[in-house]
């Protein structure tokens, strides 16, 4: 019996009378639904030999999470007082999407994930996309419950050919949960867009060239897994791994 493709899900740190490093149990179902062994990476920053962490994986899925990317990393104006940041998730996950993405290890960026994505490569974000003129609001509303606010909220246009709408059958739209205030801004150098919503926020992107899969969803693809877009995205991140695993792709160890 074949063992199961090593999966590196990013962690949070989180202040609970002392700091954890944690991810959302969502994430870690998701990827042993598709055959993966969820391994939760600590947030160390600097003190992480991200080298030798990425050479024993076989994928890296970066999380949502309550927190924002520090705008100091893109180059964007202070954020609001009320506003959650996580200095040493940043630290951490930025130099690991580089990391991957130069070692051809399947990389799969959900929400804030995305972001993070974008801004590694080089691109911006918006802090709060509800008060740009002609945006909706992305976020969910916090008093309904976990079901209500994970589920479908609005429809994507996916592009023409690409990448997410092979996995979804060739579909041209879909439906996507919704529970962001950040969104992209300027897209990075090298990323392509595959996904829009109806007021041209930017939801999924896949990087070019990569050696391997590389996509980022804004929305929450680990709550959909029965969804023909969602769940086939997890699952063509899952057999990525599994073929990165077996060897395919491995030249860049």
């Amino acid at each position: 019996m074949s063992t199961p493709p090593l999966i590196g899900i990013s962690a949070c740190v989180l202040s609970l009378r002392h700091d954890f490093h944690a991810a959302g149990d969502p994430y870690v179902r998701a990827v042993a639904a598709i055959g993966g062994l969820p391994v939760v990476l600590p947030s160390l920053g600097a003190e992480l030999d991200g080298a030798a962490i990425l050479a024993r994986l076989d994928g890296l899925l970066l999380t949502g999470s309550p927190s924002n990317v520090e705008p100091m990393r893109y180059g964007g104006h202070a954020p609001r007082p009320d506003t959650q940041l996580d200095a040493r998730r940043d630290a951490t996950t930025l130099p690991l999407v580089r990391g991957a993405l130069a070692a051809g290890l399947p990389l799969l960026a959900i929400c804030r994930g995305h972001q993070e994505l974008n801004v590694a490569l080089g691109g911006t974000l918006s802090q709060h996309v509800e008060e740009l003129p002609g945006r909706i609001d992305h976020r969910a509303p916090s008093d309904r419950p976990m079901a209500v606010r994970y589920a479908p909220a609005h429809g994507v246009a996916l592009a023409a050919g690409g990448a997410l709408s092979r996995i979804a059958g060739g579909a041209s739209e879909a439906r996507v949960n919704s529970l962001h205030g950040q969104a992209i801004d300027a897209i990075a150098p090298g990323l392509a867009v595959e996904a829009t919503a109806p007021d041209g926020t930017i939801e999924a992107v896949r990087v070019e060239g990569a050696a391997g899969f590389a996509i980022g969803v804004q929305w929450h693809p680990e709550w959909m897994l029965d969804d023909p877009l969602s769940g086939g995205v997890m699952r063509a991140f899952g057999e990525a791994a599994r073929q990165r695993r077996d060897g395919a792709g491995r030249s860049a160890r």
